[in-house]
């Protein structure tokens, strides 16, 4: 959703902050029920690891804010009880086909290393806890899925978490990673083809720009995409960029865009978060007037709301193209909204938070207790839609054989299109092309270009 920044975009720039320091979110019809049971092929006539014939043990896994609320702005508080209030609704409504859910909360420091991690979360939920499945947030400061990797092929337990890609996904045995969004290679091809359909192709000539980091994701998905339709390509800029010093990597952009000139680029994809941030964009924009943006890069909402914040002018992302899910504005008028905030204020006893409510918290900071929310609501009714659907034998061999062919499933999270197949782990299926306007609201949002649209490929 394009409401908030994720996780892994505050990680992101965590890294950043603490390496100058010398350290380191559907297609059943919105709001209908979860799932009807019922059952798909059984493989295996077993119960899995931390499944009785009465409880199902689940692993949640949360970042600890007080490791890192000094290089942050908005923190989380009472992670554990927000998603406890979930998972309290579904036992009191029977549970997982008569089994009630146990849960088993881990909070981690996403700023200790990926070895501290994997023993953490991975080994304590996996060897210690003896948990069937792991849902919430994994991310560390590497986000290279390390932990998720650890969890679903070494230890062979189901993973519900945020910010995937799909090659992390595919690090994994098939169906045992899910992602309750939109990997960016699939973005990368939604959006290209929704620009293609309404002809804002036709006439460019496209340059792609990343980091080292983002180069396969170039030349798997949004190359090839392109050579599909048609379009032709500049030379493709993956810019080197190590910790906070990106003097070498402005140089890189600089020296690109004198070739982009020379090739008469017209259009450039941004891919990737380092990329689309302040510094690259303005040096774009300022070296190529009129050039037109295109991202899988949700968070340049945030971006170009606080160029116009500084009195930016241009404001580099001002028409900047987007394949965007469904907006937050539309999302608290609908039934999943409801259907989630229901529960909510039934188990906390509070009214639900919405996507731009700010909340005051210590110290200065604000709560993102939209944040805790949105992924308590959408992963745990994920979590108990697929379990249940499995039936009665509770085990991983079923657990993929039921994700390889469940098909449409409620996005509780999200808009009303969402799919699971074989092949396709991250279920999010509601676009909707957008572009930045800065003179939308105060700060600038996206605009539709038209309506929300079920792609599922």
């Amino acid at each position: 959703m394009n409401g908030r920044r994720t996780l892994a975009a505050v990680i992101t720039a965590l890294a950043l902050v603490l390496a100058a320091c010398g350290s380191s979110s559907k297609s059943t019809t919105a709001g209908s029920a979860t799932t009807t049971p019922t059952t798909t092929h059984v493989v295996s006539k077993t119960l899995g690891r931390g499944v009785t014939a009465s409880t199902v043990k689940l692993g949640i896994s949360l970042v600890d804010f007080t490791c890192i609320e000094q290089y942050v702005n908005s923190i989380r508080t009472n992670q554990q009880a927000g998603y406890q209030a979930f998972i309290d609704d579904i036992n009191a409504k029977g549970g997982i086909n008569g089994r009630k859910i146990v849960a088993v909360f881990k909070t981690y420091c996403p700023i200790t290393g990926t070895s501290e991690l994997n023993v953490q979360v991975c080994t304590g939920f996996a060897d210690d806890d003896k948990v069937f499945a792991v849902i919430g947030n994994l991310s560390d400061a590497g986000s290279d899925g390390a932990v998720e990797t650890c969890l679903a092929k070494k230890h062979q337990t189901p993973v519900m978490s945020f910010d995937l890609t799909r090659a992390i996904i595919n690090q994994s045995p098939p169906g045992m990673v899910i992602f309750p969004g939109t990997t960016p290679e699939r973005k990368d091809g939604v959006l290209l083809d929704l620009l293609h359909q309404k002809g804002l192709l036709n006439g460019k000539k496209v340059a792609v720009l990343a980091t080292t980091s983002e180069e396969a994701e170039a030349k798997t998905t949004i190359l090839p995409k392109l050579k599909q339709l048609g379009i032709p390509t500049g030379t493709s800029a993956y810019l080197s960029i190590a910790g906070t010093d990106t003097t070498a990597a402005q140089a890189q952009l600089s020296s690109f865009i004198e070739r982009w000139k020379s090739e008469n680029v017209n259009s450039v994809y941004v891919a990737g978060e380092n990329v689309a941030s302040q510094q690259f964009m303005e040096k774009l924009a300022q070296g190529m007037p009129g050039v037109m943006l295109m991202t899988n890069v949700d968070d340049v909402r945030t971006f170009g709301q606080e160029e116009k914040t500084a009195g930016i002018k241009p404001n580099p992302y001002q028409g900047m193209y987007l394949a965007g899910g469904y907006n937050p504005k539309d999302y608290v008028k609908g039934p999943n909204y409801a259907y989630c905030a229901a529960i909510w204020k039934k188990y906390t006893g509070k009214t639900a938070p919405t996507p731009d409510e700010v909340i005051p918290g210590p110290d200065g900071k604000t709560l993102d207790t939209y944040g805790n929310f949105n992924d308590a609501c959408q992963t745990v009714s994920l979590f108990a839609d697929v379990a249940t659907k499995v039936g009665p034998y509770l085990n991983t061999s079923n657990w993929v054989s039921t994700v390889d062919s469940y098909g449409n499933i409620a996005n509780r999270g999200g808009g009303p299109y969402a799919s699971l197949k074989t092949g396709k782990y991250d279920f999010d299926d509601t676009f909707q092309l957008q572009s930045f306007d800065e003179n939308i609201s105060k700060l600038g949002d996206w605009k539709a270009l038209g309506p929300y649209q079920n792609i599922s490929s």
